[in-house]
């Protein structure tokens, strides 16, 4: 049974603020292999759900660095999964954030920001603050703490908005353990 939880918008900011300007060393450093960006962003992410998708393919996973999802270091797939756009499952089949595509009124600390050129998307930020109408972000490959977005170059941009967690529980080792005595839930 999948149920829904809260995404802990100020663990997402804490976690990039404390690894904006560092690399955590759990996770590969992509800066030379294509960009550490929304490999940062999906950890910034996992910091406020504490929920991956082992989904193969189609989920938002890190194991290693040749044992991840594409969602994780992609900024199309990141995209595709947290709106359930593109070829992945439906969003209420998934455990993971979800979220959907905002105007910048509506963004809040821990949302993310893609910037484009040309079309083509190419970089992903978390909103970690907001001051004097702008919006302030963290970020890896160019590495950013606080940020001012106004400050980047870019044609056009998108929010997303994370609404919420997505979190996979099987009632049945709750009734299981309780029915023989094992444990209470």
């Amino acid at each position: 049974m999948i149920i829904t939880k809260r995404y802990n918008r100020e663990n997402a900011v804490a976690y990039a603020r404390r690894w904006a300007l560092e690399r955590n060393p759990l996770f590969i450093d992509f800066t030379g292999g294509g960009g550490d960006c929304t490999n940062f962003v999906s950890q910034s992410l996992l910091a406020g759900s504490c929920t991956v998708d082992e989904t193969e393919t189609f989920g938002w996973y890190y194991v290693s660095p040749t044992n991840r999802a594409p969602a994780w270091s992609g900024v199309e797939f990141l995209y595709d999964y947290l709106t359930g756009s593109g070829d992945f499952p439906p969003n209420d089949a998934r455990s993971g954030p979800f979220g959907r595509e905002v105007r910048m009124r509506q963004v809040q600390i821990g949302d993310v920001v893609q910037l484009a050129r040309g079309g083509d998307f190419y970089h992903t930020l978390i909103v970690s603050g907001v001051e004097q109408n702008d919006l302030l972000v963290c970020a890896h490959s160019d590495d950013a703490l606080d940020r001012r977005l106004s400050t980047y170059s870019f044609d056009t941009l998108r929010f997303i908005h994370i609404d919420g967690v997505r979190v996979s529980i099987d009632e049945d080792d709750c009734f299981t353990a309780l029915i023989e005595g094992i444990s209470l839930p």
